[in-house]
């Protein structure tokens, strides 16, 4: 008999600099070997099983990458992604006003 498992959205961080976007996402209890994760221009999905739950989630993000030199790395249970943007990101500087 199949035990059901309960989706989890695992926490996560997101960020970048001008070159590239790091994501973290936190898989306590996940071995390595059963992460599942895709990468498109603008979007990552994620599905990782466990005994008793199955971390599951798709996130957006703001600037295109390039997902073929991605990078993943899994260590005590945090899975960090690099992910070189497709182009450095180069934006316009707003005066603020006092």
């Amino acid at each position: 008999m199949s035990k059901e498992r309960v989706p989890v959205l695992p926490a996560s961080c997101i960020y970048h600099d001008r070159e590239k976007y790091t994501i973290e996402l936190e898989l306590p209890g996940s071995s390595g070997e059963d992460i599942d994760l895709e990468m498109t221009k603008s979007t990552f999905c994620l599905k990782s099983p466990r005994n008793d739950v199955e971390y599951f989630g798709c996130w957006v993000l703001a600037h295109e990458i390039d997902p073929n030199k991605a990078k993943a790395t899994f260590k005590n249970g945090l899975l960090t992604v690099t992910a070189p943007l497709a182009k450095p990101f180069k934006g316009t500087k707003v005066k603020i006003e006092h």
